[in-house]
């Protein structure tokens, strides 16, 4: 698929934004638990520049979909070890979930009180952050390592199985790549971020309704 400059761009700021703020969530939920890894290597922090990966900057850049350096994070220094990664790792996607919200609410903002070619524009890429946040939030939730969804889910399994799990984490991720550029996930994340980016336009229709009721 062809980029256009304006794909470039909401991607580069999502890239300065978003992914900062993602691993920052982690590093400061880890933080709040017990767990100063994080904070003691300078991860809690919004400086893209402490979280930057070549790779996953460049899949962002031209695929879509990208990542960080993994937040460092000690699951000894937590009180429940399992509770707190899962937590840790929540904080990742919610905090993208959080970003695509306000970018749909300011761009129906800006749609609805602006004019002219400006508005339009902001509003093309708000609505572009705020697809791509959602992206991001599901691409992280999958549950396969090393991805946020693994350390969330697998909470809940047993204790020889979770480690069993980590234990291939590496090889797993490679295979998941793969399989994302094979295909083979898009479908079901596409069916995803069309069924979450509907819940956020129900959740900001109140804007709709006031500005329809104002014309």
């Amino acid at each position: 698929m062809r980029l256009d400059a304006m794909d470039l761009l909401i991607r580069a700021i999502v890239l300065l934004t978003a992914i900062p703020v993602h691993e920052a969530a982690h590093a400061f939920i880890a933080d709040r638990l017990g767990d100063p890894t994080a904070r003691s290597v300078g991860r809690l922090s919004l400086n893209p520049l402490r979280h930057f990966d070549l790779l996953g900057s460049f899949c962002l850049l031209f695929v879509g979909i990208g990542w960080a350096k993994p937040v460092p994070i000690d699951p000894r220094n937590f009180r429940n070890p399992r509770a707190g990664m899962a937590l840790s790792a929540a904080a990742g996607p919610l905090s993208n979930l959080l970003l695509a919200l306000i970018a749909m609410t300011a761009g129906k903002l800006v749609f609805l009180v602006g004019a002219g070619k400006i508005a339009y524009w902001a509003f093309v890429f708000l609505l572009g952050v705020c697809q791509i946040n959602i992206s991001l939030a599901i691409f992280n939730l999958m549950p396969f390592p090393p991805f946020d969804g693994s350390r969330i889910y697998s909470a809940f399994l047993p204790q020889r199985a979770y480690f069993g799990v980590m234990r291939y984490e590496k090889y797993l991720f490679i295979a998941v790549l793969a399989l994302l550029y094979l295909g083979v996930f898009d479908t079901p994340l596409s069916w995803l971020n069309g069924w979450v980016f509907s819940g956020f336009d129900f959740l900001t229709g109140w804007i709709d309704l006031i500005f329809a009721a104002i014309r």
